[in-house]
């Protein structure tokens, strides 16, 4: 007997997702890349396939069926957002609970298991550094040595010239601004950072000089909650004299800024649960809490799960014995080539007709 199964998708190799990964560090945008590192039958992945996950949850690749799409995308997806990588397994076996892996149930019927590791690729935060002093130039070099992207925006001090505006800061991503201007169009760079959407604009000036350019703040226009951005002096107190020491306080200030916030954001998101016992079996497929329709035109009743689906949007065709079957997931095609004639003869007593294939509606 021939079993032949036709794949409706075209899926990339791997030097496709090496260029995609590619593309996406060029453009500074995050993603997380997917690795089976475990795979037990039935399955229709392997150790070592890979697949990328997009910020917005784009999957290009492959590394399991419609089953584990969602949980696989969901969990790169937190991984982007944490910055941290993480072992998934999917999966009903009874196994014990490790700390360092988080642990879902398989939904497919024909269970099978998965383990994945996810490694994101977050970007660095992008710095712009406001100023053409020798602070500026040295605070730039710093800032990249401790692992963010810096830009030096020089013009900003240049007599006659606009200066970078909030929406040049915008459209070049910036997440941190650090003004170095020293005395040099300190208003206008401070304003422009902080009608931005930096999420924190820190500045190189003494305290009383940072209390002026608060007031002159106000006097713009700048409201008192976007002024909490502002972190002025930009560093701690280290007494700091040559422009090379001026720069090191303020790429600390950075630092300790881009901590803070991270601490706080792992704090207001709490992490996962992790399963502490066996995880109890899911219904089948994409059919999770889904109430099996009554075939209608064009549509066909997957023998393994009862779902019903559309012929033209089938995740698989199988040609069993010269009859098409159709399935809405990889796990249901594998159990139904564990045992076609065991579900073509369940399909076939449901539709009343033992010597009939499958119903499909007309």
């Amino acid at each position: 007997m021939n079993v032949h199964a036709e794949s409706s998708e075209t899926l990339p190799d791997a030097a496709d997702l090496l260029q995609l990964e590619q593309r996406l560090i060029d453009a500074g945008a995050p993603f997380a890349v997917v690795t089976v590192i475990r795979a037990a039958p039935p399955t229709s992945t392997h150790v070592g396939a890979q697949a990328l996950v997009e910020a917005d949850g784009a999957l290009h690749g492959w590394v399991g069926g419609g089953c584990s799409r969602t949980i696989v995308i969901e969990a790169a997806r937190e991984s982007i957002r944490t910055g941290q990588p993480r072992r998934v397994r999917i999966s009903n076996e009874p196994v014990a609970a490790e700390a360092e892996v988080e642990a879902h149930a398989m939904p497919c019927a024909s269970n099978g298991a998965l383990e994945l590791f996810i490694q994101p690729t977050v970007p660095a935060p992008l710095v712009a550094v406001l100023g053409a002093t020798p602070a500026a130039q040295e605070a730039c070099v710093l800032a990249r040595r401790v692992g963010f992207r810096a830009s030096l925006a020089a013009d900003v001090a240049r007599a006659g010239q606009p200066g970078v505006d909030a929406a040049a800061l915008d459209r070049a991503g910036t997440s941190f601004v650090l003004i170095a201007t020293q005395g040099e169009r300190d208003e206008d760079a401070l304003e422009a950072a902080l009608r931005s959407a930096a999420v924190a604009v820190l500045l190189i000036a003494s305290h009383r000089k940072a209390e002026r350019l608060r007031a002159i703040m106000r006097l713009r226009g700048i409201d008192e909650a976007r002024l909490a951005a502002l972190h002025a002096p930009a560093g701690p107190a280290i007494h700091a004299h040559t422009p090379q020491e001026i720069a090191l306080g303020a790429v600390a200030g950075l630092v300790a800024v881009r901590h803070e916030m991270q601490e706080a954001a792992e704090a207001a998101a709490p992490r996962a649960a992790i399963a502490t016992e066996a995880v109890p079996p899911l219904p089948p497929c994409e059919a999770l809490g889904v109430q099996v329709a009554e075939p209608e035109a064009g549509c066909y009743v997957n023998p393994v799960c009862g779902m019903s689906i559309e012929i033209a949007k089938a995740k698989h065709v199988v040609d069993y014995g010269g009859r098409k079957v159709y399935f809405c997931c990889d796990g249901c095609k594998s159990e139904f080539e564990r045992a076609p004639e065991r579900y073509l003869d369940v399909a076939s007593g449901a539709a009343g007709r033992p010597d009939d294939p499958p119903t499909v509606a007309r």
